[in-house]
């Protein structure tokens, strides 16, 4: 076995704490974006689970939304689950709050607990891939081990 990235190996550290064995896999290819992931894992856009942050505009608290690879989400709805406007945060505040440089963020092993939404549409497949701390770490695992994995609220995140 090969030996994983620090940022890969702390969300493979987190995925044990939590008593799932799903494994990080690095690849050659980069997962920065839902496509790019999609691509090199070789499966749908629908079945990446992209982590986004955002931040509330008046509290600056983070709230991270576990989104499917094609659904845009609508910082409106988003605003209305959180009791404030919401903006996407900047690649400073996301790093500061997860741990994690945007294009790896991994659902799950920030560096302080969250406030987490997931898209609904995740859970009607089989088998999605999420982030795993870098722009070439993943990892597979169903909709019901994200939502045990992140204690997230279950939503429709696009209009």
């Amino acid at each position: 076995m090969t030996m994983l990235s620090a940022s890969a190996q702390r969300v493979q550290n987190a995925l044990k704490a939590l008593g799932l064995s799903l494994q990080v896999i690095e690849l050659p290819a980069s997962t920065r974006t839902a496509a790019e992931a999609a691509q090199a894992v070789g499966c749908q856009v629908a079945q990446i689970a992209k982590s986004l942050v955002f931040e509330t505009t008046e509290s600056h608290r983070p709230i991270l939304v576990i989104a499917s690879g094609i659904n845009r989400v609508s910082e409106e709805m988003l605003s209305e689950q959180v009791g404030e406007p919401v903006r996407k945060a900047s690649a400073e505040f996301a790093r500061n709050h997860t741990g994690f440089a945007i294009g790896g963020i991994p659902p799950l092993g920030h560096v302080e607990k969250i406030e987490t939404f997931i898209d609904r549409d995740l859970l009607a497949l089989t088998e999605i891939w999420a982030a795993a701390g870098t722009p070439r770490a993943v990892f597979r695992l169903t909709g019901a081990d994200l939502v045990k994995a992140t204690g997230g609220k279950v939503i429709t995140v696009s209009a």
